[in-house]
């Protein structure tokens, strides 16, 4: 056992770095990264657990604030005349996204000074009060579902690996990727909205009754000073939680380029090894080179030479091959 471990070692020492090998080292070292218990992951974690607090609380609040505005038995008696009358009374429908609006004071002419914004509770709802700019709630989107998107396959860091490019293909392949499968379809700021999956669950939550025919910018719902600010720091939650994404993975980028230009200099596999080692990261040998599609076949000469003789049987019965292929796979072990 010990004679077969030295020659390990010593095969090690000789196989040279590949593109496999570094891409192979790299995404273990960067599993590694963003699975360490780190104080800017620990932020991004504690933000998306106020948004949860904030979305709850926020969500009482908007209850209270259009049912004073809209109450349910005059809700009920239209959808009593709907169901009477038909299209003509038509004028109850649920939906995500209010304008809240509160009045203090007069302004210089003596007319009422009004301070309004527009309140989207959907999980692509903006963090700004714009009504058709979604991109920023796209980034909240991605960072709040995170590892959802990633144990989908999906790359839910994009927008803040990207956060200073334009858009490009690269980008653009991985949002839409990321959109599909939290079942993003249509305009974030839609009443009728059509999302499937995560995106529709999460939406079902939020949905009031509203009285009306128009979109939300022109029914303004009346609030007072203080439910107005509470429904602000809600929304500024959301937006703590796509900075709080952004400097962390900022810091994830900064050691996977200096990672990058390591391995790249690298000229034999025991130096990536050697700096997984230093940086208290266990990566198994022989596995990685087990796994490789060229290590142990180029450089040990009796894998080769086992396979070469495989290749050159080709009047072999069903049999011996499977017994030449065992023999094979277990001298890898």
């Amino acid at each position: 056992m010990q004679n077969k471990n030295n020659n390990q070692k010593g095969t090690m020492t000789k196989i040279r770095m590949n593109t496999e090998l570094r891409n192979k080292l790299f995404n273990k070292i960067k599993n590694v990264f963003e699975n360490e218990d780190t104080q800017e992951k620990e932020a991004f974690l504690q933000a998306r657990e106020d948004v949860d607090r904030q979305y709850e609380h926020a969500h009482r609040l908007a209850v209270d604030v259009v049912e004073r505005a809209y109450p349910p038995e005059d809700v009920s008696v239209l959808r009593t005349f709907k169901k009477k009358y038909g299209s003509p009374c038509d004028v109850v429908a649920k939906d995500k996204c209010f304008y809240f609006a509160h009045q203090e004071g007069v302004d210089d002419e003596g007319e009422p000074k009004e301070t309004k914004s527009h309140f989207d509770f959907g999980l692509f709802g903006n963090l700004n009060g714009s009504e058709y700019n979604d991109q920023e709630g796209r980034k909240f989107a991605l960072a709040y579902f995170r590892e959802d998107l990633k144990a989908m396959d999906c790359n839910p860091d994009i927008y803040a690996q990207q956060n200073e490019n334009k858009d490009n293909p690269h980008k653009t392949k991985h949002v839409d990727e990321c959109l599909k499968a939290l079942g993003h379809t249509g305009n974030s700021y839609s009443s009728r909205d059509e999302s499937n999956g995560m995106t529709k669950t999460f939406n079902d939550q939020y949905y009031l009754d509203v009285i009306g025919t128009s979109y939300c910018r022109s029914r303004a719902i009346a609030c007072n000073k203080d439910e107005y600010e509470q429904f602000e720091t809600w929304r500024i939650a959301k937006g703590n939680l796509v900075v709080n994404h952004q400097k962390w993975i900022d810091t994830i980028m900064k050691q996977c380029d200096q990672l990058k230009i390591g391995l790249k200099a690298y000229r034999y596999l025991s130096e990536g090894i050697e700096l997984a080692t230093e940086l208290g990261i266990q990566v198994d040998e022989a596995e990685l080179i087990r796994t490789n599609s060229t290590g142990l076949t180029i450089y040990n000469p009796s894998n080769l030479a086992s396979m070469i003789k495989g290749m050159k049987n080709k009047n072999q019965s069903r049999e011996a091959k499977i017994l030449a292929r065992k023999k094979y796979e277990e001298s890898l072990n």
